[in-house]
């Protein structure tokens, strides 16, 4: 065979390979596999992400492979198990999961999806989602501020990573916009007080004690803590009500009349575009994103909030997408706290 014949020969197979390489890669997406530290019936962090890749499963096709309740220790077993038994996708959902998924990825070449390791990106094998829903919570903020009777509101987190960092930050900047004087209690349950709903109730109601009538809560497991010290208190300043609005998911259908709001976020489309991208051959070369533009951030409507009001914030969010208003995330703790009035340690 002459050269130029060689050179033909050798370009159709490197045409076929490819071909038939990324077919191989199209057709390895057949399963989602999702881990969880806690049940997937919180009606927040773990339920939406369960929720979402159940959904995104039947959207695409594709076998669905929950893992939930494996808390917050070494889940690389799991991990390993879940690649054995023919996952396509791992999404890691919870920040301490992101240091043995990427490492259970390289290790069995199956693509993983971790949150809070923006640095971690690595093509086809390793993508980051971690998601902000803070133009949500600067509209939660002002929301706050205009049902707050005492001119004070509260924000209370079971930790301080990068997604809670930046709705915390766009809180407290709402509400200042909404009443410049108005005073924010800052107060952290733990550094990874996630389930804790003991110290949810117990900080929460120190946060009331010091005058807050609106509890912003981030907190997954402890956020029911927080509901529970809301609904047995009274406001100190005045007795009056103590409103929560809570984040990511709804809990509306267990509502005692203390639920004011959610920053509800719609994961459905984030994983949809990572199986998209693993389609394509994209995965893990960017990040991933929600936000009002496309309903993935929503603030909950409750019958507690006054049509006045709503329309007051709803016109705010249209001020957001006009690009009037600009809201950008804020994810280092050490830029979040000069925004509040008060800040309390961490209580463990």
């Amino acid at each position: 065979m002459n050269s130029k014949a060689l050179l033909g020969f050798t370009s159709a197979i490197f045409v076929a390979g490819a071909l038939s390489f990324a077919s191989v890669q199209a057709a390895e997406v057949k399963s989602i596999a999702i881990l969880v530290p806690e049940a997937g019936t919180d009606y927040g962090w773990n339920q939406q992400g369960v929720e979402a890749a159940r959904e995104v499963a039947k959207k695409y096709n594709l076998k669905f492979m929950p893992a939930e309740g494996l808390g917050y220790g070494d889940v690389h077993p799991t991990l390993r198990e879940l690649a054995s038994d023919g996952a396509g996708l791992m999404i890691a959902h919870a920040s301490g999961y992101n240091t043995a998924a990427p490492e259970v990825a390289e290790e069995t070449k199956v693509p993983v999806a971790i949150v809070d390791r923006p640095d971690a990106l690595k093509k086809g094998l390793i993508a980051d989602y971690t998601l902000s829903g803070h133009e949500g919570a600067y509209l939660a903020g002002i929301l706050a501020a205009k049902m707050s009777k005492s001119g004070t509101v509260g924000i209370v987190v079971s930790g301080e990573p990068p997604s809670w960092n930046s709705q915390s930050a766009a809180f407290a900047q709402g509400a200042k916009a909404a009443k410049k004087n108005i005073k924010i209690v800052y107060a952290v349950i733990g550094p990874a007080a996630y389930s804790d709903a003991a110290g949810g109730k117990r900080v929460t109601e120190s946060v009331i004690a010091a005058g807050a009538d609106v509890i912003f809560g981030q907190g997954d497991g402890s956020s029911f803590g927080m509901i529970e010290a809301v609904e047995n208190a009274k406001s100190s300043a005045g007795g009056g009500e103590v409103w929560f609005i809570d984040v990511i998911g709804d809990k509306s259908s267990i509502d005692k009349g203390h639920l004011l709001s959610s920053v509800v976020w719609n994961l459905v489309p984030v994983y949809s575009q990572m199986v998209e991208d693993l389609k394509g051959n994209t995965f893990g070369t960017h990040a991933y994103s929600i936000g009002l533009k496309d309903n993935s951030v929503q603030l909950l409507k409750t019958s507690h909030i006054p049509e006045n009001v709503w329309k007051e914030v709803m016109d705010v969010r249209q001020d957001i997408l006009a690009g009037k208003v600009k809201v950008s995330p804020v994810w280092d703790a050490a830029q979040v706290r000069p925004l509040m009035t008060s800040v309390a340690a961490p209580q463990q």
